[in-house]
């Protein structure tokens, strides 16, 4: 029984921890709407691949975390990000203009 617990919760440590590297994973988009008054983004994510390339999804919207500045990002920049999940709400980690 022992076994079997050491080994649930070593699986469980590695799924969290696998999660959590890939929510810091570097994305790139282009912003398409900033609310500096509620200190919010909308992203839309540059597509990867070729196939369905043009077609794009949805913008996303992200809380920015007090070390984002949303000073120096206008809509319409191609910017690079980080984001992070905290209660529920996608936050951005870090934001740069490319």
């Amino acid at each position: 029984m022992k076994i079997a617990t050491l080994i649930l919760a070593g699986t469980s440590a590695l799924a969290i921890i696998g999660s959590t590297a890939w929510a810091q994973e570097a994305r790139t988009g282009t912003i398409t709407v900033i609310d500096r008054l509620n200190n919010t983004v909308a992203i839309k994510q540059t597509q990867s691949g070729t196939t369905g390339a043009n077609t794009g999804g949805a913008a996303e919207e992200f809380k920015v975390q007090n070390g984002a500045s949303l000073e120096t990002v206008h809509a319409g920049d191609k910017v690079t990000f980080s984001t992070t999940d905290k209660d529920g709400v996608k936050v951005i980690t870090t934001l740069q203009k490319q």
